[in-house]
């Protein structure tokens, strides 16, 4: 009975029914098989005092089914353990993930508010947290287009679900111009953020989207510009819409 006691990791049940097993088969041998030898007087077991006590049969089942229960609660106690650890292991590997999720998700987020090596430097551990970042810049050509006719166009009715399919119609533009810098003749153009109707975008705010020999990055976001109109046109005959842009 000890020894099926020890494994910690056998179903409490199992337990049960090798106890119940076990047990059963001393009782049979106490009342039945093997009743005889405990009706014999002589024997006994001598106490520390010097004292004796007959071995009563009864005294037997009541310390098998007293084993049986006792360790039958130990089984379960055991196993309630064991189940609990395991559901801590879990909800905090679980925890783990999502805060490992969680982390992507920020670090996701500030590369598209900020250049990469800015983003790298304000997630660094080794700053001071009052510690301001600046960077100065030999050539930056900086672009702001704006549609100014929008806020003509929203307006907030039931029939346009109160105007969000206007501002729908407005982020397909600019996933639109997005969408361009994403061809390898605008490398040198990163977009900045865009704010209700306007779009704002730099080339040359690093050493990898500048060129201070040919100015190439200037070029880029000249030529960026006549494709935002370009493409706006193409918006404004599909939609049959007339927006203007001001760049």
């Amino acid at each position: 009975m000890v020894s099926c006691a020890v494994y910690q990791l056998m179903f409490s049940i199992i337990k049960l029914l090798l106890l119940v097993a076990i047990c059963i088969a001393y009782l049979s041998m106490v009342l039945f098989t093997h009743g005889s030898l405990f009706d014999n007087q002589d024997m006994l077991i001598l106490l520390h005092g010097g004292g004796e006590l007959f071995i009563s049969r009864y005294v037997t089942v009541a310390v098998l089914i007293g084993f049986t229960v006792a360790f039958f609660i130990h089984a379960q106690q055991s196993e309630a353990t064991s189940r609990l650890d395991f559901l801590w292991k879990l909800q905090a590997h679980e925890e783990k993930e999502e805060i490992e999720h969680l982390q992507a998700y920020n670090r996701k987020l500030i590369a598209n508010i900020l250049p990469e090596h800015v983003a790298a430097h304000f997630l660094s551990v080794d700053k001071a947290p009052d510690e301001l970042y600046h960077e100065e810049c030999e050539s930056v050509c900086i672009m702001f287009a704006s549609i100014p006719n929008f806020s003509e166009f929203y307006v907030e009715l039931e029939s346009n679900n109160e105007g969000v399919e206007c501002l729908r119609l407005l982020n397909e533009i600019i996933a639109d111009f997005d969408e361009l810098l994403e061809e390898e003749h605008f490398k040198w153009i990163e977009k900045i953020k865009s704010t209700g109707a306007t779009y704002m975008a730099a080339a040359g705010l690093t050493k990898s989207a500048r060129d201070l020999k040919n100015f190439s990055h200037v070029t880029a976001m000249a030529d960026y510009a006549l494709r935002l109109r370009e493409q706006l046109e193409y918006v404004n005959e599909h939609s049959f819409n007339n927006f203007k842009i001001r760049i």
